[in-house]
């Protein structure tokens, strides 16, 4: 079980007194207090371990984080779509059929800030940008093993609808970035207009036009890593 598929679902947090009698009085302090038992427990039982070079310690302050993240309900939910968008349409990859990680790792990091950067999620109290990104991150991994779960529900059609424009933009593999900008430009104020997308709250088309160029920029950057001539 992933540490953090374990914290999404609030299962494992009340165990963690019966998990480790040695630490009662210091996981019944505070609820942060709580998540750090759990997972220095998980560590030391090999449920988990730490991820992105992290020592325990930071390991275990990642999970209080991931607590606060999963908590928020919005930011959780955004993260979870661009994350499984991702998996599909995006995935850890070559061309060819190599290994390309990092790949994904960068794409995931530059429309996470994207999403950020437009105010459509933010970083919870107790978590930093740098949680949003390794969350994520962590999310698709753990989409990335789902038995072609994913593919069979084509969640990444979003991030295909982009690419199409980037596509169409691109001639003896130069994009034409203005033209590209005008076509989704034009494609937003469409879905829009017809009600096949609905604003967010207090959000207006521009900052989804800003969003999704960026997103178009992140396309990009994974098809050149990739040798991808589309998603």
């Amino acid at each position: 079980m992933r540490l953090v598929k374990c914290l999404t679902l609030g299962l494992c947090l009340a165990s963690v007194i019966a998990l480790s009698p040695a630490y009662a009085q210091d996981c019944t302090a505070s609820q942060s207090a709580a998540v750090r038992c759990f997972v220095a427990n998980a560590v030391r039982t090999k449920i988990t371990e730490p991820r992105h070079g992290m020592s325990l310690s930071e390991f275990e302050t990642y999970g209080v984080a991931v607590s606060h993240i999963v908590q928020t309900h919005h930011t959780y939910l955004v993260l979870a779509g661009i994350s499984s968008a991702i998996s599909d349409a995006m995935p850890p990859t070559n061309a060819n059929g190599s290994a390309n990680p990092s790949a994904q790792d960068l794409a995931v990091s530059q429309i996470v800030d994207a999403v950020i950067a437009v105010g459509f999620a933010e970083p919870p109290v107790g978590a930093s940008v740098q949680d949003l990104h390794w969350f994520a991150r962590d999310l698709v991994t753990a989409m990335n093993e789902n038995d072609g779960v994913m593919q069979m529900l084509t969640p990444g059609i979003g991030l295909r609808v982009i690419d199409s424009y980037v596509v169409t933009g691109t001639s003896n593999g130069k994009v034409n970035w203005p033209q590209v900008y005008s076509n989704l430009s034009n494609a937003v104020d469409g879905f829009i207009n017809s009600g096949l997308m609905k604003l967010p709250t207090n959000r207006t088309s521009g900052e989804v036009k800003t969003f999704v160029n960026a997103v178009a920029h992140a396309i990009q950057a994974y098809k050149v890593s990739t040798q991808r001539s589309a998603l």
